[in-house]
């Protein structure tokens, strides 16, 4: 058999280790065409540029 822990990994020490682990938040750019908020590198969700080229067309539903 290989190594065991000794005793339980209490739930604080548990919780401690995995501060480091959550999620963090997408940065966001102004879209060079409409001027709202994006993803950076990523095509415009609004109205569908990416680095002043029309990349698809946005239907208004």
């Amino acid at each position: 058999m290989g190594p065991l822990p000794k005793r339980k990994v209490s739930k604080g020490r548990r919780d401690r280790r995995r501060a480091h682990d959550a999620l963090s938040l997408k940065h966001l750019v102004a879209c060079e065409n409409c001027g709202e908020y994006k993803i950076a590198h990523r095509v415009c969700p609004k109205c569908g540029t990416y680095r002043g080229k029309t990349v698809f067309v946005v239907e208004n539903a």
